[in-house]
């Protein structure tokens, strides 16, 4: 399987755009940005072509998602603001080429019911799937853990099945973090085995503490095995945060993946 390094929380000690050629050197096949439109297109896609790393996932622009709100893709009242940001993000991909990009479902929005926020939510996404899609760009959806985020609309991989039959289109999958899946107490193995066959993009992060592999107690070799038998051939991304912000010295784990890989 093939890693990618999240740049949003790995090699932060450098500036973004110097943080690809980082990666590179430290043996990742490609690398995935949150939310990477601070850079422009053009700057971007130049450091990836330079560094030879493909640009694995990005985020759809998230509104106010990262100040506490709700985002753009629940919110029935701001269709018009993600119908916008739609053609933002087909614009930069169109540029950058990524093999993914997360739609957010974000936090349900006040005065806006459950369902209200899914049915808004399936039908912007699968309105995504289809436009990304004729760039041949996969679109993906994520559930996060309530513990670290209160209030996000979904958390489960039951969530995710859900959303993937109700946006019911060919280029939509699921996103899993395995991460946000231990922290809320649900086997990650168990999490790969409900969504085996609609995977889209995994991400991982050790827990407790969302260290590097090996910081906490997450038995990997369980959960890579589980991707193997649920046929899962994409990327894993490292999402993770190093322990004192040194990305370099927290890549121990990746002789041991590497070498299983070969063997």
């Amino acid at each position: 399987m093939k890693l990618s390094a999240n740049l949003t929380m790995l090699f932060t000690e450098r500036p973004l755009l110097e943080r690809i050629v980082a990666a590179a050197a430290a043996g990742f096949d490609g690398v995935e940005i949150q939310f990477p439109y601070e850079l422009p297109a053009l700057r971007l896609k130049d450091e990836l072509e330079r560094a030879g790393l493909p640009l694995v996932l990005m985020n759809f622009p998230g509104g106010d998602f990262l100040d506490g709100g709700p985002g753009l893709a629940a919110v029935p009242a701001r269709q018009s603001a993600f119908d916008e940001a739609l053609q933002d993000a087909l614009t930069y991909a169109a540029m950058v080429r990524p093999c993914v990009v997360n739609v957010l479902p974000g936090r349900l929005a006040e005065g806006v019911s459950r369902e209200q926020a899914l049915e808004t939510l399936a039908g912007n996404i699968r309105k995504a799937a289809e436009a990304f899609g004729l760039l041949g760009i996969g679109v993906v959806s994520e559930a996060i853990n309530p513990i670290d985020m209160p209030g996000f609309l979904v958390n489960t991989p039951q969530h995710l099945q859900a959303l993937l039959a109700a946006v019911d289109h060919d280029n939509f999958r699921a996103q899993l973090d395995i991460y946000h899946m231990a922290r809320q107490s649900i086997d990650p193995v168990v999490a790969v085995e409900t969504l085996a066959g609609r995977i889209g993009h995994v991400q991982f992060a050790d827990c407790p503490g969302r260290g590097a592999p090996g910081s906490g107690s997450m038995d990997f070799v369980a959960v890579r095995n589980a991707l193997k038998k649920a046929a899962y051939r994409g990327w894993l991304g490292a999402e993770y945060r190093p322990e004192g912000g040194d990305t370099r010295a927290s890549l121990g784990w990746m002789t041991a993946w590497r070498s299983v890989d070969q063997g």
